[in-house]
């Protein structure tokens, strides 16, 4: 009897935790529907207004709809896409309401060519002759890049601003494998498809550190050439005041003319006051940059029939249907076969933000823009990343776009399977016996090493699909084979040397590609359309609830080395011929 009330008082409680797991879900329901609602309600700008920009906020490609997801798990998910950031100060320019940009930033969440894209959309505002106005307590180097676009640069006077150069980072696994009893099997192609090198070396390989010298100091003469322009200061002198850390202290900044002047916030809100007719005790006109795209006006010409569509293709490449994170080839090869069977899309856009991922999703991805070409324009625009699978996507476009810090590239194919029977017998005692109809019937079975002919049977295959990929950019570029192996090999290329190389047509911004598009597909009125559909911001939380939960105790107990976490978790996930990047290199 008392074993029975047990089970009865677990069933009971059982009950009363799932239905109070349920009222909880229904309520996040309810109140999703209801922020749905809210979230289209359109911004009041009133008269003498500042445009605030809080860049500190994730930049991404898309802005995504609105979540509540921020309502369990903070506002640490609060992004903006990089195209309604420049759309925005596009329309701010001739907004009578708009008086000033303020730009509030310490640590931007975006790569280094999205970075650019804003940088040039705030020095387009800047030739309205409507001041720009950029303070910050503290700049990263990413920061400051931003924030030398304004017509003035502030600091807080015990503030601190970084500027120290680029370094780049890679994480190696070695170490920890060794320690696991598990051996990585790697087959590749190219000495610099360096993707593998964290699972066998435990430093760079000499191919690898040669071609990340060449694309940091790439990135970083971009990021120098900015600054120089802006603030009327030579490169030679930039590299110096980095090189020797000239700015370690706010004074620092200002003897050097990085900044315009060391003041507090009070102080700054007085300027704004100023430059917008307020008295010392008024409340300043302000708009967020989140509102005020919530207005923005449709991309191109409404009433037009005629179309350019813009496919976007941003992140980690995967068979199925991803994610808005994630490139699925049947979510994406769907959204292009769309487009290309839309009469009233003359043209298409592909817009490209990915380090690659599974060759055979890359390929699916490929033929769908190569049978696009055969009938409409089709012009792909790099952003942060196009390289490896990013690249093989996008290699049959009519004309491709990068800004001369994308990074791109990287054509390479390689294999990766782990051989854990060092851990399973030695480690944890678990052993393996078993029958087989065939010889090779337990072909990359993680349970042992495979075998010389294994090993050249896989060889065989990632020859082949290396093969396939050369020959697909050697067409797409109208390039001998030869020509694209020898730039091939898994090397990584800045855009502004693939222009050079030819393996990218044009430095350019995304709405330059669209307006080449447009241009070639001889349209004078036209509207913009976006593909895929944004995914529903409810069932996108309630597929991914367990992920968010995970992740947000994830960041809350590895802090800033919560990206470590997700490289080694992303690592050890990753198995067969893939088409990718190098495993997450950090530049600082």
């Amino acid at each position: 009897m008392k074993e029975f009330f047990k089970y009865v008082f677990a069933t009971v409680v059982g009950i009363v935790i799932s239905a109070v797991v349920l009222g909880i879900l229904g309520f996040v329901i309810i109140v999703g529907i209801i922020s749905s609602f809210d979230s289209d309600t359109k911004a009041v700008v009133k008269a003498n207004s500042v445009l605030y920009l809080n860049l500190d906020q994730a930049i991404t490609e898309r802005t995504p709809k609105e979540s509540f997801g921020s309502m369990f798990f903070g506002n640490g998910n609060k992004s903006i896409g990089f195209n309604d950031v420049i759309r925005a100060l596009e329309k701010a320019k001739t907004d009578e309401n708009i008086q000033a940009v303020y730009i509030n930033v310490m640590a931007p969440n975006a790569g280094m060519a999205t970075l650019l894209e804003v940088r040039n959309a705030i020095l387009d505002f800047k030739t309205s002759k409507k001041p720009v106005i950029a303070y910050s307590e503290v700049y990263s180097q990413g920061a400051y890049y931003l924030a030398s676009a304004a017509s003035k640069v502030y600091l807080n006077p015990e503030g601190d601003l970084e500027f120290k150069g680029f370094s780049a980072n890679l994480m190696f696994f070695k170490g920890a494998l060794d320690k696991l009893g598990v051996e990585p099997q790697i087959i590749r192609v190219g000495n610099y498809k360096s993707a593998v090198e964290p699972f066998i070396n435990t430093k760079m390989s000499d191919y690898n550190r040669q071609q990340v010298s060449v694309y940091v100091n790439g990135l970083y003469q971009t990021f120098l050439a900015g600054i120089s322009e802006s603030r009327k200061l030579s490169t030679d002198s930039l590299f110096q005041i980095a090189n020797q850390l000239k700015i370690q202290a706010p004074n620092d900044a200002l003897t050097h003319k990085m900044v315009d002047g060391l003041k507090y916030k009070d102080e700054v809100l007085d300027e704004l006051r100023n430059i917008t007719g307020k008295g010392k005790k008024d409340d300043i006109n302000s708009i967020t940059i989140n509102d005020y795209i919530k207005d923005l006006p449709s991309q191109g010409d409404i009433a037009s029939k005629n179309k350019v569509a813009v496919i976007y293709a941003n992140g980690e490449i995967i068979g199925g249907e991803g994610s808005d994170e994630q490139i699925g080839s049947e979510r994406i090869s769907r959204a292009i076969r769309k487009a290309r069977l839309d009469e009233d899309v003359k043209a298409i856009v592909l817009r490209v933000n990915s380090g690659g991922g599974s060759a055979l999703a890359s390929d699916v991805i490929w033929r769908e823009i190569e049978l696009s070409k055969k009938i409409k324009p089709v012009i792909a625009s790099f952003g942060d990343v196009a390289a490896s699978g990013g690249y093989y996507i996008g290699c049959a476009a009519d004309s491709i776009f990068v800004q001369p810090n994308t990074i791109t590239g990287s054509i390479g194919v390689f294999g990766m399977f782990f051989n854990a029977q060092k851990l399973m017998n030695e480690k944890l005692g678990i052993t393996f016996d078993g029958v087989k109809t065939g010889q090779y019937a337990d072909i990359m079975s993680a349970n042992r090493p495979m075998t010389p002919a294994e090993r050249l049977i896989l060889q065989r295959g990632v020859n082949n699909i290396y093969n396939t990929f050369i020959t697909k950019v050697a067409n797409g570029r109208k390039k001998t084979k030869a020509q694209i192996d020898s730039l091939g090999g898994g090397r990584v290329w800045t855009g502004k040397d693939a222009v050079t190389n030819g393996l990218a047509d044009r430095i350019g911004s995304f709405g330059d590609a669209i307006s080449s598009a447009a241009k070639k597909a001889k349209l004078k009125d036209y509207k913009v359309v976006e593909y895929p559909e944004k995914i529903d911001p409810i069932k996108e939380f309630l597929g991914a609830a367990k992920d968010n939960v995970s992740a947000y105790y994830a960041k809350k107990e590895f802090g800033e080395n919560y990206v470590l976490y997700q490289q080694m978790k992303k690592a050890m996930s990753q198995t067969g011929i893939q088409a990718r990047l190098d495993h997450e290199i950090i530049i600082k």
